[in-house]
């Protein structure tokens, strides 16, 4: 797993904490906590998804090349 993608999960969980914590003590602020989550989870899709074309891709050149 890239670790761009590992750091974006970390943040995306921890957001899902800080909005829970936030919603158990009344604070509206947890909306703040849920949009950031959503943010970072779209981008731990986003790194996976492009290291496993950049792995496609360096497959098939070298398959290409032999």
């Amino acid at each position: 797993m890239p670790r761009l993608a590992l750091y974006t999960l970390a943040v995306c969980v921890l957001a899902i904490a800080a909005a829970v914590v936030s919603f158990a003590r009344g604070s509206w602020l947890g909306i703040v906590w849920i949009l950031i989550a959503g943010i970072s989870s779209n981008m731990a899709w986003y790194y996976l998804r492009k290291a496993r074309a950049d792995r496609e891709a360096d497959r098939e050149h070298t398959g290409a090349a032999s």
